[in-house]
C-alpha cells in the first residue's frame, strides 16, 4: 500500500528513497568487484607456469578504497619482479629470446570483459 506524503514531506521521501538506492547499488557492486577478482585470480593462479607451483602460489589480491568506491590488484607477492618477464618472454643473457607464457592477461580479459555490462545491470535493477 502507497504511503500518503504530504508536500512539505516530498523533498525527505525522495532524499531518503535516493539514498537507499545509493546503498543498494554501491554494496551490489562492490561485491560483483571482489567476485571477478576472486575469478580473476584464481584464473591467473591456473594459467601461470608452474616448474615448482611456488610463483602460482605468490598471486594474491590487494583492496584499495576509493573515493567512489573499491578496486583489486591482483599481483605476485613473492615474485613481482619476474612476472612481466614471464607473461611477455625476455631476452636470454646468450643471446636468443625465451618465448612469453602469458597468464595474467588472459585471466584478466577473460572475466573482466563482461563486468562492465554485469555493473550495469546492477544499476538498473537498484541493486
Amino acid at each position: 500500500m502507497a504511503k500518503t506524503v504530504n508536500v512539505n514531506q516530498w523533498a525527505d521521501v525522495i532524499t531518503q528513497a535516493v539514498k537507499k538506492y545509493t546503498e543498494d547499488v554501491s554494496i551490489a557492486i562492490e561485491k560483483e568487484t571482489k567476485s571477478t577478482a576472486d575469478l580473476v585470480l584464481k584464473e591467473a593462479q591456473r594459467l601461470a607456469p608452474k616448474k615448482t607451483g611456488e610463483y602460482a602460489k605468490g598471486f594474491t589480491k590487494t583492496k584499495r578504497k576509493l573515493a567512489g568506491g573499491v578496486k583489486y590488484i591482483i599481483w605476485n607477492k613473492k615474485e613481482y619482479r619476474r612476472v612481466h618477464l614471464l607473461e611477455f618472454g625476455h631476452a636470454k643473457v646468450n643471446g636468443g629470446r625465451v618465448e612469453g607464457k602469458p597468464h595474467l592477461r588472459p585471466a584478466h580479459e577473460k572475466y573482466v570483459e563482461g563486468f562492465v555490462d554485469r555493473i550495469k545491470k546492477i544499476i538498473k535493477n537498484g541493486g
